[in-house]
């Protein structure tokens, strides 16, 4: 099994932080089949071979992921559609 943790800050008030995370998930989930729902200001993904959750805190987004062995080849693929993803959202 294999882990992604990646954390960006951020200076976005607390509720447009959280409606940027839900647009990074709902991209997420278009570009990779993921299935997501809000627990608080945790984001719980999942779907086959993945599951993992994005924290909304002050000033920190926080992704973290586990991929299974089968999905290990498309790691870097993953990272990089993340830090894309929050880059285009929270520079």
């Amino acid at each position: 099994m294999s882990h992604i943790h990646i954390e960006r800050s951020h200076d976005k008030p607390h509720a447009e932080a959280r409606k940027l995370a839900e647009r990074v998930a709902q991209e997420m989930a278009d570009e990779f089949g993921f299935s997501y729902k809000w627990h608080g200001d945790v984001l719980h993904f999942d779907r086959s071979g993945v599951q993992g959750r994005l924290t909304v805190e002050p000033q920190l987004v926080r992704i973290e992921a586990k991929l299974s062995f089968l999905l290990l080849a498309l790691k870097p693929k993953i990272e990089s559609e993340i830090h894309k993803f929050l880059n285009e959202n929270f520079g």
